[in-house]
């Protein structure tokens, strides 16, 4: 069983699909290799299973309804959603009964997606944790996860949470890693500088926001507590995944940008 671009949570997604078959037909999963990167958004999942054979065709019929059902519930948010099955070779092994109960539930009840918003800025998500990566294959069963925030206390406070959610499930747990928190700060000498060379260079006001994600500043910020950093660059679509790109023409004003930043930079 496929899933491809599934909803930036592909995991997820076969994990519910997992379960619901297992629950009416007793599957049973022989491998599972659901996104790629652990600083990736996981679009696309793939499974291996068994079931009985008098089964097959009931399984494929209740597989269309349930393929159906989320067709139409994620038809905004993602309208190129596919899932596909098809007949493969018997594998030699599949997961234990336990296992495969102990993996969905972990996957059910782990965090996946925003965690909390930011109290000091509008619509900026505070804390979040991405289930990037699952494999199953050859009697392993690994999971990993990107757990972000802005701030420290959030981060390790998620971080703590999935932690017990796994280890509840019979995991053993390992965080690394990690990229300290970066809180934003509207007031900052060398962002009033970038602004103003903006509006001289390209006669418009830039666009200032804050955005989740984990940047190489904060690991700067930790090092150098005092210094003053602003991130920025060119249009870039895509980020983190097979599709990312750039936008040549943002390229070439952003190294324009640059060039007069550092020629009106304030000494220290």
């Amino acid at each position: 069983m496929d899933i491809h671009k599934g909803l930036g949570n592909a995991n997820k997604l076969m994990n519910s699909l997992l379960e619901k078959g297992n629950q009416h037909f007793g599957l049973r999963i022989s491998e599972l290799h659901g996104g790629g990167l652990r600083n990736a958004i996981p679009r696309e999942s793939t499974a291996i299973v068994i079931l009985k054979t008098s089964d097959a065709n009931d399984f494929i019929l209740k597989l269309k309804e349930w393929v159906q059902e989320l067709t139409a519930e994620f038809a905004v948010t993602d309208p190129k959603l596919k899932i596909t099955v098809g007949p493969t070779a018997l594998p030699r092994k599949v997961m234990g009964t336990e296992a495969q109960l102990d993996l969905f539930q972990a996957i059910k009840e782990a965090r996946n997606g925003v965690y909390a918003m930011s109290k000091t800025m509008d619509d900026l998500v505070e804390t979040s944790n991405n289930i990037a990566k699952i494999s199953v294959e050859n009697g392993s069963l690994k999971i990993a996860c990107l757990t972000r925030s802005s701030v420290e206390t959030g981060k390790m406070e998620l971080a703590g949470r999935l932690k017990s959610v796994f280890e509840n499930s019979g995991y053993q747990v390992s965080l690394s890693g990690d990229y300290p928190g970066w809180n934003p700060d509207p007031h900052s000498d060398i962002l009033k500088l970038l602004q103003s060379q903006y509006v001289t260079l390209f006669k418009e006001e830039p666009r200032v926001v804050a955005c989740h994600a984990g940047l190489e500043c904060g690991i700067l910020g930790q090092n150098y507590p005092d210094m003053d950093m602003v991130s920025f660059g060119p249009t870039i679509k895509g980020a983190h995944s097979p599709d990312e790109r750039a936008s040549i023409a943002s390229v070439q004003k952003f190294w324009k940008y640059i060039q007069n930043i550092l020629k009106n930079i304030p000494v220290a």
